[in-house]
């Protein structure tokens, strides 16, 4: 993080700040019972989610491009989209637990992206395809969704835990019923799926077409380790999902999974480009890449 330029420094800090301001005080409501805190929340997120669209156009100025092949930039988008997923269900969903957990989950999802934060570089011209771009773009909803799930996936290991000690008063008007938990992790599961599919053909798309020029073969980029995991990932979500309906899995071993997944695919996300050194990387200059080919 401290290799960013100072004004996306000093953005990205007011992004931390906002949201850990956000995070404290959706713990505060679940002591209050909602009140005066439950009422910050909303245009908490508002504010820090303006401020990291801002933390974009400034990258986007920098690079004279859209600000979708860089991780650190995506990782930005996935927050936005998370947040914004947050805003939405907010307003059907009251319970100070929904507001807590996931308010947490996007602090925990920012202090992530610090880990990956780099100025700036103009991204490699395959990136500007349809195929690279409808690649970004499903890979980072389906990280939201699959986000989005896990979230839904705790609160319902929450309210089982909860119920199983008799503490009624803590999950009653707290915590969404566990039925609608159900239908939430449903939701995130399928449409995490539906655009990792996507997401995966595109990249296959993307990899076959354009291995030449961005100096990887077919072979390497499909055995990628980030591409592997997403893979697996993937997997695991269509048996999640068949398994569900064929043979019946409980609401808990289905959560458990979910978890799995989140992680699997976070790894992927993060884990492959700080400690793998994956190949999956667009944002490198096509100046770069000629001098790297002719070097001996």
């Amino acid at each position: 993080m401290l290799a960013l330029p100072l004004p996306e420094m000093i953005i990205f800090v007011f992004v931390i700040g906002v949201y850990l301001i956000a995070a404290v005080a959706g713990v505060f409501q679940l002591w209050t019972g909602g009140g005066k805190c439950s009422r910050l929340l909303q245009p908490l997120v508002c504010l820090a989610i303006s401020a990291q669209a801002l933390l974009l156009v400034f990258r986007a100025v920098a690079i004279k491009a859209v600000p979708l092949t860089g991780l650190f930039e995506s990782m930005i988008v996935l927050a936005i989209v998370f947040g914004l997923i947050y805003l939405f269900f907010s307003v059907a969903i009251q319970q100070v637990w929904f507001s807590s957990v996931m308010l947490w989950i996007i602090l925990a999802m920012v202090l992530l992206t610090a880990a990956v934060a780099r100025p700036a570089s103009q991204p490699h011209a395959a990136a500007a395809t349809p195929w690279a771009i409808s690649h970004a773009v499903a890979m980072i909803l389906g990280g939201s969704a699959i986000t989005f799930s896990t979230a839904c996936a705790i609160l319902y290991l929450l309210g089982i835990r909860k119920l199983k000690k008799k503490n009624l008063v803590q999950v009653l008007g707290k915590v969404p019923n566990i039925e609608k938990l159900e239908n939430m992790t449903s939701l995130g599961l399928k449409a995490c799926f539906v655009l990792l599919t996507f997401g995966l053909a595109s990249g296959i798309g993307l990899a076959a077409v354009k291995s030449t020029a961005l100096g990887i073969g077919f072979l390497d980029w499909v055995t990628d380790a980030k591409i592997v995991l997403i893979t697996a990932a993937w997997i695991l979500l269509g048996a999640i999902l068949i398994l569900r309906s064929v043979a019946a899995l409980k609401g808990r071993t289905v959560a458990y999974m979910v978890i799995v997944t989140f992680v699997l695919i976070l790894f992927a996300i993060i884990g492959t480009t700080v400690f793998c050194r994956t190949k999956h990387d667009f944002a490198k200059t096509d100046y770069n890449i000629v001098q790297v080919r002719e070097q001996p």
